[in-house]
Order: C-alpha cells, then structure tokens, then sequence
C-alpha cells in the first residue's frame, strides 16, 4: 500500500464497510475536506507500518484483501449472554482489546469528533475520553457502526452489554457517563472468546465554567481545560502490545503521555530451561553419566532423581510459550536453555527469541554434561544480554489468563515470589529425602546463618521472579553451596534450590523482595481427578497460573499424553510466532514509513 493513496487503507476500507453511506455523508458535511484527508492519511500511515499479526488481529488480511465486515461472525457466550463474535484467525487477548481501542479512536477520528485517551482509571480496559458537548453525534456514530459490524456497549465494566445498534440501548444508557464500547472477537475453533472484559471504556466529560471534569477518578487529572492542547502517542500506551508491533496513533494530553511512578518501565525477559527427553544422543549421556555416577547397581540416587518422569516431554513448551503470546505482551525477550537441543517446531528467526546452549552459561564447562535442574537454574544469570529483570519457567508452567508486570515486579524493581502452604520438613537434608525436600532444607539452613531466621514454606510452581544482580550475589556469598549445586550432575542431598528458593528468601531478607499473592493451580497429572480438574480449568480460565506436573510414572503413558494434549490444544488453540509455519510474519517498517510515523508521533491536533 502506498502511503501517497490513503483510500488504500484498511483502515479507511473498514470504516467504510462498518458505518452505512447516509451517516458518512452527514459527517462529510460537517466535517472540513482538509480534516478528512488529514485523518485519512494518518490512518494510512498506521496502516502502513502496522506487522502482519496485528493487521490480522485487527480483523484484516492483506493477502486476501479482506476486512472487518468479511469475516466470519458466530454466536458465542460472554459476560453470561450469547453475543454476536467476529471470528479472527490468530485471535489474542491483548490484540482483542487494542482492537477496540482502534476502532473506536479510528471512528472517532475520521468523523473529526475532538477525544482523549486517558491513564490511570486502575482497570486494565483501555479509556477514551470524549467532551459531552459530543455525545449525541458519538451515539449516532456508534449506534450506525454497530449496525453492520455487531457491537456492544454496556454501562462501564458491569453492565449488561447491550446491542450497539439498538435506539433503545442508547436511550436506556444516556444517563450514564462511562460506557464498555466492545466488538466481540473469537478464535476459529470458539474455544477463545473475548468479550467486554476486553472492551474499551468510554468517558463523556462534562465541561463547566470553561473546564472539562472527568465522571471518574484517575490517578493523573481529572479536571482540564476545556482548549487544553492535544498530543499524539502510540496507541500502545494504552494497550499493550507486544514491542515489535504498532497499532498506530492516538491523541492524548501530554499528561496522559507522561510515565507515572507505577509504570514497569524497566525491561523484563522470560526464562525457560527444556530438554528433549527423546534425543537418543541426550539419553545415552544421561545413561553413562548415571553408571559412572552410581556403578552397574545404581544405587546412591533417590529414584526421584532421575527417574524418566523428570525428563518426559509433552510439547508442553510449545503450548507455554503461546500463554505468554496469548496473555504477556510486556515480555521483552524468551532464553531457551537447553543441552545443545532445538525443538523441531521452534522459530529461533522470530525477534525475541534465543536458544542458550548450557556450554554458553556453565562458569566451570567441567560440570558439564548435567541432568540437575539446580545446577541448570544456578547459571542462569549467566546468560548473555538477560536482563536485571526476568522470570524464570518450566516449560510445564503456564499463564491462564491476562497477566501484568505489577503482579511479578514492583514497579521500583522489587521482585515478589509466592510461598506454598507445603511447608520445608524438620531436620538436617538426608539421602532418605525426597530431592526437593533435602533442597528446601539446605536453603533453609544458609537462611538461618546468614540472617538468623528459620524458614518454614515451600513455593509455589508458578513462574519464579528473579534478579539477575541477586544471583550474581548468592553466587559470591555462597560461593561453596553455589559450586557444590553446579558440580551435582542429578539432583542430590547437597543441592540448593538457588532460582526457585534461595534467591527469594535472601531478596527478602535484604529488602529486594516482597511475599506476592497470585491466583495459582497445581495439577498432578497421576492424580485420579486430573481430568476432572482439566476439565474445569478449561471451562473457568480463571487462574493467573497455572502449572501441570508428575513426579512418577504414569500408569498408563498414552492416555496420560492423550489427555494433556487434548486440554493443551483447547485451552492454546492459537499458534504462537515461536513456531513454524504459524503463519505469523516478522514486521518490516520502511524507512519512509517509519519517518511518517515520527512525524505522527509529535504532531498535535
């Protein structure tokens, strides 16, 4: 598309297809040429520089030249109710809600009515503020736009969501001052629907004695005047994306385009550790460094130790990796760690994604081959451009729902780490315990000697906040224990858990780290009323995290992997960039779309 014919845009093509011919013939003639063109060709430029993902999110393909009106719409049930969805390939929470906020300030925009993004209202649903002198001409935009592309609008973030298009919406909700504006989006196969909860909020600000006053708090300005001057900022600042990709411009005040204290301003990068239990090659060292370890008898290993249940591999990473796409746009950059291994299906060409060799990360390459998942997490801030800041997962760890920084780090850099009501067993680390025990004792034990306190509770299997800075500091403070836990090539009675353990209780004990409380599930899969759990997980989504574990082998393996597969697939059903084939393109920018689009970023009103 050329930036030099803005009627090519999608942007202008969907507005087109959404509001009918009489309406935009109104707005025509009340609204300059010099202003349409204007808005016209910022669309275009948004357009232009928008990646491949994003285009799709928003309901258009460039390939097959369709928009939002030629997309499948089915009935599905949200907010207690069967609505009308659009149904999106690729869909995500994160672009369902920046798809609202789109179209809304592109509807906005093109019909030359003054609005505002705001910050601050304390809700994750992206806010646009609209003078009340406007109100009237916004519900007949609205109510026209909803027509043919079906739409919702309730009153705020628990109202019934009611039929946009509808006279009688409009009317029941004109006392109402803050409305949930929401186009319905769902995944091909239905299992994702994402409804008002991923809205966008409208405010109607009323103006008095020369000032704008908003109908709610925020925690920036709630009173203006009513001239205040206008800016331009990335629609991100109020919807989160994912970094590589853009969504175009918004207006905004300059106070609503300025960081706030609560804003997680530092970079923030996921860690998993993986290994491809089937790789013959990984399985024969495993099976030599065991004989060498243990002789022909093998004994001197826990059976926990080293059991295959440890190593069992169900594609789980695949599916982890689309919860953080899915639900975690705010990650930065994803390590994969490994013992020389590449999933088949992984696209290490996506930005933000690296494999890290163990060889790259060991301080002493004579540890090396390891089988010890301490060993591994104890070299992890060794990876090379990690970030201060990062999470650390098993690939059997999984996000369930939208999740924000704030709920991992404060937004002073302060980690939070989540205990268990397990609690640590009494007592010295002996061969008779099981490996994590005997860890959680020695933690236990260098926590008391260094800081006087005795601690009691497990943590939970959720993603485990970590400081790189931090690691660094136990490596060095507990410089025997940490080189012990390197040297140990299966877990042993000697180990410390170091990321999952040490690292929170000595962060808290040196005021770097607060208890965090996060909405969490632990599933064993031998347990008997694992596919019950499942099953309900799959039907709520209502936890933050959620992880899915066994310690022993199962009974009986293939229905076992039959039914993890079968949730993972419903639950995930949207292919992350990280794999092959996912169809997904890496976003270009040219050099002269990205010079317009600077000169978008600064321009006022």
């Amino acid at each position: 598309m050329s930036l030099n014919n803005p009627e090519a845009s999608a942007l202008v093509s969907t507005y087109r297809s959404l509001v009918p011919v009489g309406a935009r013939r109104r707005i025509v003639r009340r609204v300059p040429g010099s202003l349409r063109s204007s808005v016209k060709r910022s669309l275009a430029s948004a357009d232009a520089v928008r990646s491949a993902v994003v285009v799709q999110a928003l309901g258009g393909n460039r390939k097959a030249g369709k928009h939002t009106s030629d997309l499948p719409v089915r009935v599905v049930r949200a907010a207690g109710r069967h609505l009308r969805a659009v149904e999106v390939p690729g869909a995500t929470a994160w672009a369902a809600r920046a798809r609202n906020l789109h179209m809304l300030v592109s509807f906005l925009e093109e019909a030359g009515i003054d609005y505002f993004c705001v910050r601050g209202t304390g809700s994750p649903a992206p806010c646009v503020a609209v003078p009340a002198r406007w109100r009237a001409d916004v519900e007949e935009l609205l109510r026209l736009a909803c027509a043919d592309n079906p739409g919702y609008v309730g009153a705020g973030a628990q109202g019934q969501p009611r039929p946009g298009a509808s006279p009688a919406c409009w009317r029941a909700l004109r006392g109402r001052s803050v409305l949930r504006v929401t186009w319905v989006v769902c995944d091909p196969t239905g299992h994702l629907v994402f409804g008002p909860e991923y809205g966008c909020d409208l405010e109607f600000w009323a103006e008095q004695d020369g000032r704008l006053v908003a109908p709610r708090p925020n925690k920036v300005v709630t009173d203006i005047p009513a001239d205040a001057g206008r800016c331009q900022v990335e629609q991100k600042r109020f919807s989160p994306v994912p970094a590589i990709y853009s969504t175009g411009h918004a207006r905004t005040l300059p106070e609503f385009a300025a960081a706030l204290p609560d804003d997680h301003l530092f970079p923030i990068d996921v860690v998993y550790t993986w290994v491809d239990d089937s790789d013959p090659e990984w399985r024969a060292s495993r099976d030599t460094a065991r004989w060498q370890l243990t002789g022909a008898s093998g004994g001197g290993l826990h059976e926990q130790a080293a059991n295959d249940a440890r190593y069992t591999s169900r594609d789980e990473l695949r599916y982890s990796l689309r919860s953080i796409h899915q639900y975690a746009p705010w990650v930065r950059n994803i390590f994969l760690v490994t013992a020389g291994q590449v999933p088949s299906w992984l696209n290490t060409e996506f930005p933000g994604l690296r494999v890290v060799d163990h060889r790259e990360i060991f301080s002493d390459p004579g540890a090396l081959p390891t089988f010890n998942s301490h060993a591994i997490e104890s070299q992890l801030h060794h990876i090379p451009e990690l970030a201060e800041h990062f999470l650390y997962l098993n690939d059997d760890v999984f996000f369930g729902r939208p999740v924000q920084p704030g709920q991992f780090f404060h937004a002073n850099g302060l980690t939070k780490f989540f205990q268990s009501k397990a609690l640590i067993p009494s007592g010295r680390a002996s061969t008779e315990d099981l490996p994590v025990n005997a860890a959680g004792k020695n933690s236990r034990g260098l926590i008391a000697q260094q800081f006087g306190t005795v601690i009691s509770q497990k943590m939970k299997h959720t993603p485990h906040v970590l400081r790189r800075s931090v690691l660094a500091e136990i490596e060095q403070v507990y410089a025997k224990a940490h080189w012990v836990t390197q040297h140990s090539r299966f877990r042993s009675p000697s180990d410390v858990p170091i990321a999952s353990s040490l690292h929170h209780y000595y962060a808290y004990h040196s005021a770097r780290a607060t208890v965090g409380d996060i909405r969490y599930v632990y599933i064993d899969l031998a347990d008997d009323l694992a596919q019950r759990r499942l099953n309900n997980l799959l039907a709520r989504r209502n936890f933050d995290t959620f992880c899915m574990n066994d310690t022993v082998t199962a009974r009986d393996p293939e229905a076992q992997s039959r039914m993890v597969a079968d949730f993972l697939n419903a639950y995930f059903p949207v292919p992350s960039p990280f794999e092959k084939g996912s169809g997904i393109a890496v976003p270009r920018r040219s050099a002269r779309s990205a010079e317009r689009l600077a000169e978008l970023g600064h321009a006022g009103t």
